[in-house]
């Protein structure tokens, strides 16, 4: 993932890190948000073992910063092992709410 275009703030860190906490799913499990080039991404360990039999930590999503600004949000396809970009917005709380409250199953499996 190389970019060259406006790099993410420890404060988009931080809001992340306080949005995620109110999650619908896995409210059990500690997910950590993770510097990515660019942007950020968020992982956690799989408890549902439906990706990870062994529990192991895995990819929730990633969150990238546009370079015409906003951002854009990303599934994790485990099968694939690629990145699905799922959502475009100009506000990282909006993608945000998408991550928390998940009802597909698209970024918590």
């Amino acid at each position: 993932m190389t970019h060259s275009g406006p790099r993410a703030s420890s404060l988009d860190r931080k809001r992340i890190e306080r949005a995620i906490k109110d999650r619908v799913r896995y409210k059990y499990v500690h997910p950590e948000v993770l510097p990515a080039e660019p942007g950020w991404r968020i992982v956690s360990p799989c408890c549902s073992r439906n990706v990870d039999p062994d529990g192991g930590v895995i990819d929730i999503a990633w969150i990238e910063p546009l370079k015409a600004g906003g951002w854009r949000l990303h599934s994790r396809d485990h099968a694939k092992q690629a990145w699905v970009a799922q959502q475009d917005s100009l506000r990282i709380d909006a993608l945000l709410e998408a991550i928390k409250l998940d009802p597909q199953r698209v970024f918590w499996p």
